[in-house]
């Protein structure tokens, strides 16, 4: 709190001075959504700002040029561990949504929001937008050595239910309470306690919270089923806020909603006429949502997204050998990263590299070409198809 105190000292004292001079930060590249209509009214639009990539492009695609969209996080730059500076905190007090992920690397938004004491600024966080799950990992170790194993064993399972009825799972997750909410939509049915949650995202109302001490998976938007539920969620926050523009915003979020559907259909299509059921990654794992939906088996380098950089020469040995017995064609790495233990993988196991996105951030050719989260997703598929045949 001492940190958060100083930073916030700080941003007092930059807006007191008027200093506009100070260096550059994350914040600087405030990222706005250019204006197609020279008619509508800017005195009513929206400030919205979104943390990283997927967001962004979920408002995009809904709203239009009709509110006021940036990003903190800068394309290329590390999601994980980010802390606003100064000047981020100068427009999240301008703001008039907030929309972040809400896992554990998002812990820095209710400090520094209550600190702001603007009550009317409101939050939504993706992960109360869906049914949001540990990543399922078996952890296998080298009881000879006494050397931990990272050869993770990302055990999702197998749910083909095609006609977005999605998945019942069964799971027990190691006994831990997940109080996940009842969404109208008939999706992800969990033998969990579920609450009764109706989008209501304001303020800081956050009885609903999910349990951040067991860390769930944040990356909840690699499922292209998960996205339905987002968009649906978030159009209904924009109407709300901005009801003359609602039509707008519905009209737009359903045209969105029939390409993520046709982009559900075809990867459903691809594991269907695969040969394997089985993919390996060289690198870290956002995919766990992904996988489980699809019913795909995957093996990592490092569980989820954590800061790891080094993989154990045990975790590497027991990728090559998964390769090898399988005969699988393909190893991925994810987006933004060095690659070098995939290609180091590869080289031994006679595999080729391909890139799995999970659009977690993009570089920054790719966002001032106006890459999509749709267009990042297409990739995927093809990638996919390479390496289950």
């Amino acid at each position: 709190m001492k940190r958060i105190i100083c930073i916030l000292a700080l941003m007092l004292f930059l807006v007191a001075c008027g200093n506009q001079t100070e260096e550059h930060s994350q914040a600087d590249e405030q990222l706005p959504v250019e204006d197609i209509a020279e008619d509508y009214d800017d005195a009513v639009r929206l400030d919205i700002i979104t943390t990283v990539f997927p967001q962004f492009d979920f408002i995009r695609q809904i709203a239009g040029d009709r509110v006021d969209l940036s990003m903190l996080i800068s394309p290329g730059a590390e999601s994980h561990g980010f802390e606003p500076t100064p000047r981020d905190m100068i427009a999240l007090n301008e703001a008039d949504l907030l929309v972040y992920i809400g896992g554990h690397g998002d812990e820095w938004v209710d400090p520094i929001m209550d600190s702001l004491g603007r009550e009317d600024i409101r939050r939504v966080r993706l992960i109360d937008l869906v049914d949001a799950e540990y990543t399922d990992v078996h952890h296998h170790h080298d009881h000879d050595h006494h050397d931990h194993d990272h050869d993770h064993h990302h055990h999702d399972h197998d749910h083909h239910d095609h006609d977005h009825d999605h998945h019942s799972h069964d799971h027990d997750h190691h006994s831990h309470d997940h109080d996940h909410h009842d969404h109208d939509h008939d999706h992800h049915s969990h033998d969990h306690d579920h609450h009764d949650h109706d989008h209501d995202h304001h303020g800081h109302d956050h009885d609903h919270h999910h349990d951040h001490d067991h860390h769930y998976d944040e990356h909840v938007w690699t499922c292209p089923r998960n996205v339905v539920l987002i968009v649906t969620a978030l159009t209904e926050v924009l109407a709300e806020m901005d009801p003359a523009n609602a039509d707008y915003f519905r009209a737009n979020a359903a045209v969105f909603i029939a390409e993520l559907e046709d982009l559900d259909g075809a990867f459903t299509e691809v594991v269907e006429n695969g040969v394997r059921r089985t993919v390996v990654f060289g690198d870290r794992y956002p995919f766990h949502y992904f996988m489980s939906t699809y019913g795909i088996t995957a093996y990592a380098a490092f569980i989820g997204c954590g800061t790891a950089t080094q993989a154990s020469p045990a975790t590497i040995a027991a990728l090559i050998s998964k390769i090898e017995t399988e005969n699988i064609p393909v190893i991925f790495q994810i987006e933004l990263s060095n690659g070098a233990i995939a290609s180091t993988i590869a080289e031994a196991a006679g595999a080729v590299v391909l890139e799995l996105h999970s659009a977690h951030n993009v570089s920054r050719a790719d966002f001032d070409a106006g890459i999509t989260y749709v267009e990042i997703m297409r990739r995927n598929v093809e990638a996919l198809r390479t390496a289950l045949n």
